[in-house]
């Protein structure tokens, strides 16, 4: 393993892409991102390709709600709901809204027991003992990313997302991600300004949500090396983010050049199989990019032997007065692997001997019909696959921070990334 990089190096990277600034779909430092990881790869000693990904862009604008009363609450315009330079209508609580209202919704995220998820666990690495008591604060509510919906099943004509249930405060929370265009204006509030918001309500008032939406061509990077079998081997994971984001996902970005650069530096003989290195754009518009890539590739995935995706090398974080304050431990990490006993035994082996802890191997439909990562779409593809993923509560924010990241668990991830490759020396496509 003397060809992988340092945490040093590896957070280097991370440092250079977070610097460029917001790196949503068809943003200027995504694009610049594009051309960065396409330079590094070929210093490496890879063949790269751009191929065109379609992404919606968004750009958002003045969010403002304005009380009759005279109250101004500054927010963040929902990402894809309408745009409005201004909506008056009646204000209320989601319960009490009627056809025409402006609907106001409290979200609390969710808290997940490590006890329950060790339920639906093939394996875990958990050498504290400490999920037994651990709780994880998931960066979704209990409807993920369907935050608006019920307010358009109540007729709503506008829709205020009040985050009063969140640990710390903020209003940036770049959620919905699916790129999907909601038919009614929509703003997150932070705890505080919505409970001001409460205190008053029902009352009336103006919504702002301004934004703009385009069509935009950004790239998936792709990279190759020659191995020792007629089979792929996919290491992937992608380059945009929610805001510069340094877990999400400049941290994926970290560890799949990690190993990139490793596998440049061994021969052609001691690659297991030919080595693809992807990273995708529109993760942040329903995993675009990796959409683009199957369909564009897809009679060649019947000779992928495995499929990893590296995303989130994240601290756990606790909130203190308000603010995030991260931990010297890791994030809860999910390691979703297909149902391969020899491969569920690779990745267990895996954690422990790099000691991951607090680690689980999971069934990639454990949570959904697919797993929650930007690489989702191998799945029903029957693409074997092994996802690395956190989810920190902190993901879809600008608190999403270089202090963020699990330093201490840079090279851990890398090096198990390479070994579970290695460990699919003589493996076929789709063998059990």
């Amino acid at each position: 393993m003397d060809h992988v990089p340092s945490a040093a190096e590896m957070l280097g990277w991370i440092e250079t892409v977070v610097s460029r600034g917001i790196r949503r779909p068809g943003y200027p430092a995504d694009a610049w991102t594009e051309r960065w990881l396409a330079e590094r790869l070929t210093e490496f000693g890879l063949e790269v390709s751009l191929e065109p990904v379609e992404v919606p862009r968004w750009q958002p604008g003045t969010g403002v709600l304005r009380l009759d009363d005279g109250t101004e609450l500054t927010g963040f315009p929902l990402p894809h709901t309408l745009p409005t330079d201004g909506l008056r209508a009646r204000i209320a609580p989601l319960a009490d809204a009627r056809p025409g209202d402006i609907a106001v919704d409290e979200l609390a995220f969710t808290e997940l027991p490590q006890s329950y998820v060790s339920t639906l666990a093939t394996s875990s690495y958990d050498p504290e003992g400490v999920f037994d008591t651990l709780v994880q604060t998931l960066p979704f509510g209990p409807r993920m990313m369907e935050v608006v919906e019920p307010a358009l099943e109540a007729g709503a004509a506008g829709f205020i997302g009040a985050l009063t249930g969140l640990p710390w405060e903020t209003r940036d929370y770049y959620v919905p991600y699916d790129a999907i265009e909601r038919p009614i204006p929509g703003l997150w509030l932070s705890g505080a300004d919505a409970r001001r918001l409460l205190d008053r309500l029902p009352c009336t008032g103006e919504l702002v949500a301004q934004s703009v939406t385009d069509t935009v061509t950004t790239h998936n990077v792709v990279a190759t090396l020659p191995g020792n079998s007629p089979h792929t081997v996919i290491v992937g994971s992608h380059h945009d983010g929610p805001w510069a984001s340094a877990v999400e996902d400049a941290s994926g970005i970290a560890l799949v050049l990690a190993a990139a650069r490793h596998w440049a530096a061994v021969p052609v003989s001691a690659r297991p199989h030919n080595l693809m290195f992807l990273l995708t754009s529109g993760h942040m518009a329903h995993a675009a990019g990796t959409r683009a890539f199957i369909e564009r590739h897809r009679p060649a995935l019947a000779d992928v032997v495995l499929q990893v995706h590296l995303e989130h090398a994240a601290l756990r974080c606790e909130a203190v007065d308000g603010e995030l304050v991260p931990t010297a431990d890791p994030e809860v990490r999910w390691w979703f692997t297909s149902r391969v006993p020899r491969l569920e035994k690779l990745v267990a082996e895996t954690l422990a001997e790099e000691g991951l802890r607090r680690s689980f191997v999971l069934p990639p439909d454990v949570f959904s019909p697919m797993p929650p990562t930007d690489g989702a779409f191998f799945h029903p593809e029957g693409v074997p696959l092994v996802h690395f993923l956190s989810a920190p509560m902190y993901l879809f924010d600008s608190a999403d921070t270089l202090d963020k990241i699990d330093v201490a668990g840079l090279e851990p991830l890398a090096r198990a990334a390479v070994r579970i490759v290695a460990g699919t020396a003589g493996w076929s496509p789709r063998q059990g």
